[in-house]
């Protein structure tokens, strides 16, 4: 008896990463503890607007009127929670992800399950809904595999659904959660957001927090440390070039690679170490005062980002901060 419990515990235990107890979980970041772009600070959502990403891999977005959202502290087993607050005017909320084609593209017509541990002050239904991409991993068009209802109160609990991802799920699949308005000082929050194929919820995969980290910046990465939000007036974290020649011109450049390969080629972001502000970058003489020069960004790879400029001296220097986006 106890060498088939040692067995089967065996087995559980080591299953392979795409088995049903490892590598099970097809949303990156689903306890939300990786918060790359706000570091923990609130961030408002536009009423009307586009979706917007906050919390890695999550987006989010509101109509009638603007709400907010900030990682916040969670309950148990989750350590953070990500929490909308809402206004008056308010007319509907949206929090989902996508998951790219690469990582669902085997559970084609097979039977998925899916849950969240939700709670809002005010909001008693969520809907949930799954999309496939019309094109793949291009989620501008997108069409419905499957939407319920899930009945909530203001403790947070974890519910559950499930859907057949269908024959195009291989394009990549979305899964949102909607609500009706989120009125003044109400709250709405996620975590524990998890996807895995059967027809029965297992309990939530944690991943190390550096494995999550790696696995949501292959959609985005910043050179600033993860504490810092991007755009704050620091050098901590910022790439760093020097002078350099050849027999025509003069150039000072930096360059850096990722600390993950990018899903696609990005879209890049310079920031100034002083004050921020989208500024490309600053070019420093060897007085220690800076100067602001004309530079090239030379990024766009899936694996560096770099940039340039034609002005300086043996005596100067280069420095920048970045922001790289790859998401769905």
């Amino acid at each position: 008896m106890t060498a088939n419990l040692t067995t089967r515990l065996g087995q559980l235990t080591s299953s392979p990463a795409g088995g049903p107890y490892v590598g099970k979980n097809r949303i990156i970041n689903g306890n939300v503890s990786v918060d790359q772009r706000n570091a923990g600070a609130s961030q408002t959502f536009t009423a009307a607007a586009a979706v917007a990403y906050c919390v890695d891999r999550f987006y989010a977005s509101c109509t009638g009127a603007n709400i907010t959202g900030q990682q916040v502290s969670g309950t148990a087993p989750y350590q953070y929670a990500y929490k909308f607050t809402g206004a008056t005017s308010n007319t509907g909320t949206l929090f989902g992800q996508r998951i790219e084609s690469l990582n669902i593209a085997d559970l084609v017509s097979t039977t998925v399950v899916g849950q969240a541990q939700i709670a809002s002050s005010t909001i008693t239904t969520v809907t949930w809904t799954a999309y496939y991409a019309n094109t793949t991993n291009t989620f501008s068009a997108k069409t419905s595999i499957a939407t319920g209802t899930i009945t909530i109160n203001s403790t947070p609990t974890i519910y559950t659904f499930s859907f057949n991802a269908g024959s195009s799920a291989a394009n990549g699949v979305a899964i949102e959660f909607t609500t009706g308005a989120l009125v003044a000082a109400a709250t709405l929050q996620y975590s524990g957001v998890q996807l895995e194929a059967g027809t029965i919820a297992t309990p939530y995969e944690f991943n190390q927090y550096q494995v999550q980290l790696a696995q949501c910046q292959r959609y985005y990465e910043k050179s600033y440390d993860i504490a810092t939000v991007p755009g704050t007036s620091t050098g901590v974290g910022a790439v760093y070039g020097a002078y350099t020649t050849n027999t025509t011109t003069t150039y000072i450049g930096a360059a850096t690679s990722y600390a993950v390969r990018k899903r696609a080629t990005p879209t890049q972001v310079f920031y100034d170490t002083v004050g921020g502000s989208g500024v490309v970058t600053r070019i420093y003489p060897g007085t220690g005062t800076y100067t602001g020069n004309a530079v090239t960004a030379n990024g766009g790879a899936q694996g560096q980002i770099g940039c340039y400029s034609d002005s300086g001296n043996a005596a100067s220097f280069i420095v920048f901060h970045y922001t790289s986006s790859a998401e769905l």
